[in-house]
């Protein structure tokens, strides 16, 4: 049975959820607005899409799409009635959504905290199956208990962003099962994981869904979650067999250097180790740049202050880790980056901000 926990309280029926919105702060808000509408039967559900890549929009999400991907998971992990969720992440959001689609679908036992930079610090008992973003991952590894809480989580899945280098060592080192995801608000959260550990991160579809790729190499998706049309996307691929694909990064972001194809995306993995070694913390990218003899340079943007002695130790490291086109022919500094709404790195309007 379906059994929505917050601050000491539990809520399962339609009218459970039918309280002062003024009580509830909004994360609880919109987890509250949207369990009541899903329990009453509602078909169909909007929802804005990220921004990360162009401008936020807002699509209209059925029902059918929405069971399909929480009847997909189950399906991907086994889970059951018995699996005790947590949900960390902002419901106002498709991933936050998700978690208590799952818990209501699979008639679940799920936990509601505040989606916070350490979510299981404040957390008792533990967890079959959960979802975070890569900082909370981060945080969680800092804290000891948190750390705990981490190791005993049977399926931790991790989504919003590729999840770096350093992270990725991290799991491993801790010897924490974990999954990147692969997916948008289009395909209604994931519709591929690929499993954590020392290989390459090999993506593995959801049971029904189909993929291919277009003329360019990017990536098609065809599902019950995604709708009744096929879904054309600008993520390129490897694709390994009907039901496995190797990402490569965004069309959109592929930068032409000279007749030299660059995956800016694939390029920061190489190089994170040594940037966050001189810069800790801060975040960077890769992208192209026009340019008249190579139609594009390859440029490196950092969110810090200049560090001109920094910079000349920067370029020599970064020729020891990148090949021969992957090095930056010009690094900018930016004291902020244009993020979206979910906190993702808009990396047009930052390089438009020069």
């Amino acid at each position: 049975m379906f059994r929505l926990h917050f601050e000491n309280q539990v809520y399962s029926k339609a009218e459970d959820f039918e309280v002062n919105p003024n009580d509830l702060p909004e994360f609880a808000q919109a987890a509250f607005s949207f369990c009541k509408r899903f329990l009453e039967g509602e078909k169909t559900f909007s929802q804005s899409t990220s921004g990360s890549t162009g401008i936020p929009k807002q699509i209209s999400i059925s029902r059918l799409q929405i069971e399909a991907s929480a009847k997909g998971t189950g399906s991907f992990f086994k889970t059951d009635s018995d699996s005790k969720l947590l949900c960390c992440l902002n419901p106002a959001y498709i991933a936050g959504k998700m978690m208590l689609v799952r818990a209501m679908v699979w008639n679940s036992e799920i936990h509601l905290v505040e989606p916070s930079s350490n979510p299981l610090s404040g957390v008792d008992g533990d967890f079959d199956f959960v979802a975070m973003v890569p900082l909370q991952v981060q945080a969680s590894l800092k804290d000891e208990r948190s750390l705990q809480k981490l190791k005993s989580i049977q399926q931790l899945i991790i989504g919003g962003a590729p999840i770096s280098s350093k992270l990725k060592a991290n799991l491993v080192e801790n010897g924490i099962k974990a999954w990147q995801t692969f997916g948008m608000t289009e395909t209604v959260s994931h519709i591929a994981l690929a499993e954590i550990g020392n290989k390459e991160l090999l993506y593995q579809t959801l049971p029904g869904v189909e993929i291919g790729q277009d003329s360019r190499g990017a990536l098609w998706i065809k599902s019950e979650m995604s709708g009744p049309s096929p879904i054309q996307t600008n993520d390129l691929i490897e694709l390994r067999s009907e039901t496995s694909f190797v990402w490569l990064g965004r069309v959109d972001f592929v930068v032409n250097s000279g007749g030299i194809k660059l995956f800016p995306e694939l390029i920061e993995q190489k190089a994170e180790e040594v940037i966050q070694e001189l810069f800790p913390g801060i975040s960077f990218f890769f992208i192209g740049e026009k340019e008249d003899a190579l139609g594009e340079k390859l440029v490196l943007f950092l969110e810090t202050l200049e560090s001109s002695s920094r910079v000349k130790i920067l370029k020599e490291r970064l020729s020891d880790v990148l090949g021969k086109y992957e090095l930056p022919k010009k690094i900018y500094f930016s004291p902020k980056f244009v993020r979206t709404e979910s906190g993702k790195i808009n990396r047009l309007a930052t390089f438009n901000t020069l």
